[in-house]
């Protein structure tokens, strides 16, 4: 475990096992532990690189919007990677974290061999729907820091987007809640005016030029994600698309041995062509 600076910020940076890296990055109001579950059968074979994104889990939550911008963090996380000397890597993201390690690829191709995007978003391509959207970001993120964490995680979890989460165990549930309640207001707060999909330049014109392999994953029961996943993987070249049954926006959390085989057998596939 390591705190990397990275202009002027640290990353939480966890690392272990050996062979070629993997890097995982978590969603919004997550943090690295979120692929813990994983680890153990990835660093079998693998060296995995687990980060706290910036305002989440125990990485520096810098007020100013302009540090967690998709590209700004895509940015830093090529660093940390030729800072450990694990380049080039495997580059596993779940939706913001998705968004960001498209844009890794995108601006730092050498530092990345492949991609899993697990929820993807290319970001917003109509001009008056991205500013609505990022209007409505800023309001929420107010509201995160005038009503406070819990009241936040509330109804974050009760949003649509995470109806499928719903039917999880209680324990698994109340296991995720406490991640989320593990952040903070102002981190989160930040991080939504900087790297939400209304801040975010869309990206779907340049998916063209990524030119390592790739694999996005969707679930059935996220129509709107399933949509997204797909103009993602139509626009790479490379790109296989795998819509998991009977989960939606979080598969790895809805059904985390289909996932972990999934994952496994991709980077295996990879690793012998």
């Amino acid at each position: 475990m390591s705190r990397i600076l990275v202009r002027g910020n640290r990353y939480e940076v966890r690392t272990g096992g050996r062979g070629t890296a993997v890097l995982l990055v978590h969603g919004f109001t997550g943090r690295g532990a979120d692929w813990s579950a994983f680890l153990p059968a990835l660093r079998r074979s693998h060296t995995t690189v687990v980060v706290d994104l910036l305002g989440h889990g125990r990485s520096d939550a810098p007020r100013d919007p302009a540090c967690h911008a998709i590209e700004r963090q895509a940015a830093d996380l090529a660093e940390v990677l030729r800072r450990l000397g694990t380049a080039p890597a495997v580059a596993v993201g779940y939706s913001m974290g998705a968004r960001i390690v498209l844009r890794l690829a995108m601006d730092a191709p050498g530092v990345v061999s492949g991609l899993i995007l697990e929820s993807p978003s290319a970001g917003i391509a109509d001009r008056d729907e991205r500013q609505a959207r990022r209007a409505a970001d800023d309001a929420q993120a107010d509201r995160i820091e005038g009503e406070g964490i819990e009241a936040f995680v509330a109804s974050w979890e009760a949003s649509p987007l995470f109806a499928a989460e719903r039917r999880l165990p209680a324990a698994v549930r109340d296991d995720i809640r406490a991640t989320r309640l593990r952040n903070r207001s102002d981190g989160l707060a930040a991080s939504l005016r900087g790297a939400g999909q209304g801040a975010m330049e869309p990206l779907h014109d340049r998916l063209a030029s990524i030119a390592c392999p790739a694999l996005v994953v969707a679930g059935d029961l996220d129509p709107v994600g399933v949509r997204r996943a797909r103009d993602v993987a139509g626009r790479i070249p490379s790109a296989g698309l795998v819509v998991l049954p009977k989960t939606g926006h979080a598969p790895h959390r809805e059904d985390p041995a289909r996932f972990r085989h999934l994952l496994i057998d991709q980077l295996t596939a990879w690793s012998t062509a």
